[in-house]
């Protein structure tokens, strides 16, 4: 980390004596409008490159929380599967912005059941006490605004996501500083690691299966297993992030965009790969906030030991149900079961010694109906964004043409998706009819997705001017 610390630094001195703007002292005025105007330089067409895909890059890598593989599962494997929720992010990141908050709402959730359950420990009593800890207000406060408020909802939930980076600060100062800390507190970290499958039940040495919030409880309950003794400091230890990482990654998106904000308000052109990275580096703020607790790149999950001897997990029915149904997408379910997968949370394919991909476990119907919203809600402004390149400079008017089609596509889309859902409960309708509506819609999406991103960087051949222009003072903001 100290490497990747000193390597950030030095490519901020490298740019920042790159882009030095060089003055001319032959002719210098003091009048007040050179004193009001501020310097410019110039920049290349390498320079708006990297720039765009190392921010692009940390928003489809850096920012993604996969779950914990299984321990049958290869290298390659999880490579393979890493690499599929990468390009996922690249077609539909409103998709995974939406897969993140099903799990903050879910760990909510989990954390609150876990302590209602009197099994584990509350770290502090005065928590329970205090207004802004008490989950069902904030929740209820939340659905109320997302649903009557619109686009104020987002300031909102920008709020809560606030709040709830400042409460691993204030209880890491506790757990240091405080000799009442308890170890065995269950905490959204402890829920967040839950669900992406960190607990395994171990039967006779072996991995049987990955547990779930409702068999944990259950198999205490029934005095199977002993309550999990992992402690918040132990799962962060696993995790391959810190904040020092994550403070990186943000820090680049926020240069980002600030260098395109003052890019608008002096005026100067912005090309077509800046606005779509722009539309990621969005998303990648409230994805970050979304999994702050959650641990990154955990290989390992932790063993839980059955200890019953009167009886086997078969006889508790915790095994994973199985399915007969497959998946009905035929020769396209490679591209449209993730896809129906983040939507709904639900995978075609059970899995025993790991969770689903794209698993969020959202059970309550204000939850679902939360995720739902916020979805479509992230999806407007993702597609937004995009048009704001409406007006923009183009080589020629059929790329213009196209962008403009892309960019509607993307930000409708969701709602016919959306409207579609709607209209299953109408039974004279029939299943295929459904399927392939729901298959054009998921098509035209991706198509619109793929047109956009090939004409961010085709139209790179031909800038104007005012695109190379850039205020000089925000090469000294600290950046990749």
């Amino acid at each position: 980390m100290r490497l990747a610390v000193l390597i950030c630094i030095f490519l901020h001195l490298v740019q920042v004596i790159q882009a030095a703007p060089t003055t001319n002292t032959t002719n210098t005025t003091t009048t007040n409008d050179s004193l009001e105007a501020p310097s410019f330089t110039t920049r290349t067409l390498w320079t708006i490159v990297s720039s765009s895909v190392l921010t692009l890059f940390a928003c489809i890598y850096s920012a993604i929380h996969p779950n914990i593989p299984s321990p049958k599962d290869s290298p390659y494997r999880i490579s393979r599967r890493r690499l599929g929720i990468m390009i996922m992010a690249l077609i539909a990141p409103e998709l995974i912005a939406s897969w993140a908050m099903r799990q903050w709402i879910s760990a909510r959730s989990i954390t609150r059941q876990f302590k209602e359950s009197g099994y584990f420990s509350v770290r502090r009593e005065r928590e329970e006490r205090a207004p802004a800890e008490a989950p069902e207000q904030c929740e209820n406060r939340l659905l109320l605004a997302v649903l009557a408020q619109g686009v104020l909802s987002v300031l909102v939930f920008l709020w809560h996501f606030l709040c709830a980076l400042a409460r691993p600060v204030k209880r890491s100062v506790e757990a240091y500083f405080s000799e009442k800390y308890e170890e065995n507190a269950w905490t959204q970290t402890h829920s967040s690691f839950l669900l992406m499958g960190g607990f395994m039940l171990y039967v006779d040495g072996e991995p049987y299966l990955t547990l779930l919030p409702g068999q944990i409880l259950k198999l205490i309950r029934n005095d199977c297993i002993d309550v999990p003794t992992l402690t918040e400091r132990q799962i962060h230890d696993r995790s391959k992030g810190n904040a020092i990482s994550k403070g990186l990654v943000i820090l680049q998106v926020a240069w980002f965009v600030t260098q395109l904000i003052t890019r608008a308000i002096y005026h100067l052109e912005t090309t077509q790969l800046e606005v779509g990275t722009l539309a990621f580096a969005v998303l990648n703020f409230l994805t970050y906030a979304a999994w702050w607790n959650k641990p990154l790149d955990v290989q390992c999950p932790h063993p839980v030991h059955w200890k019953s001897t009167d009886s086997r997990p078969a006889d508790h029915d915790v095994d994973v149900p199985q399915r007969n149904q497959s998946s009905p997408w035929g020769i396209w379910s490679p591209v449209l079961n993730p896809i129906s997968e983040l939507l709904s949370g639900w995978s075609f394919v059970p899995q025993k010694l790991r969770v689903p991909t794209f698993f969020g476990n959202v059970t309550e119907d204000s939850g679902a109906w939360l995720v739902l919203l916020s979805g479509l809600l992230m999806a407007t402004i993702f597609g937004g964004i995009h048009c704001m390149g409406w007006f923009f400079a183009f080589p020629t008017y059929q790329e213009q043409a196209l962008w403009r089609m892309s960019a509607v596509a993307i930000t409708c889309t969701p709602y016919l998706i959306f409207l579609h859902g709607c209209l299953t409960a109408i039974p004279c309708i029939p299943n295929a009819v459904r399927d392939a509506m729901s298959a054009s819609y998921v098509m035209l999406y991706v198509a619109a997705r793929a047109i956009l991103l090939v004409l961010m960087f085709t139209t790179l051949r031909n800038l104007p001017p005012d695109a190379y222009q850039v205020v000089s003072w925000t090469s000294y903001v600290p950046h990749l």
